[in-house]
């Protein structure tokens, strides 16, 4: 089994640390952030940060959903960790200041893919499929933070 990846990012008009307390916070903001592809959408414990435990369906493609029980923690500043109790999946969020009111987002996914034919076209296709739906994740965030 191969690792897959999947990274987008953006530059947001807002401060780093509006940014991530936005990001940061489950019972609030997040479940606005997130398009379509996402339902059944739960937090579980805490709802800010570290110590969150937050639930979802993540439906990438039409055949694949995948349901999510994840983790949240704070390892460093400006970034948030959700591991996945269901599966290998971790989602990595890092916030950095990007000159003056501005900041930079990056959401980076990865996992253990499936071996043989299936794997191939896992680690092939599924990073860009998830890309667009952080892309749009991200475009909300700053759509969000921005106003």
């Amino acid at each position: 089994m191969a690792q897959v990846e999947a990274t987008t990012e953006r530059i947001i008009a807002a401060d780093a640390e509006r940014v991530f307390d936005a990001l940061a916070d489950y019972s609030g903001t997040r479940g606005k952030l997130l398009p379509e592809h996402f339902s059944e959408y739960e937090v579980r414990e805490g709802g800010d940060g570290e110590g969150t435990l937050v639930h979802w369906k993540l439906q990438a493609t039409s055949k694949r959903v995948r349901d999510c029980l994840l983790e949240v923690t704070e390892p460093t500043d400006g970034q948030l960790v959700e591991k996945d109790r269901n599966s290998t999946m971790v989602t990595t969020w890092v916030v950095t200041p990007a000159g003056e009111g501005r900041s930079k987002a990056v959401v980076t996914t990865v996992w253990n893919g499936a071996g043989g034919i299936g794997g191939f076209f896992e680690r092939t296709f599924a990073p860009k499929g998830l890309g667009r739906i952080y892309d749009t994740v991200l475009a909300n965030l700053a759509a969000e933070v921005e106003r």
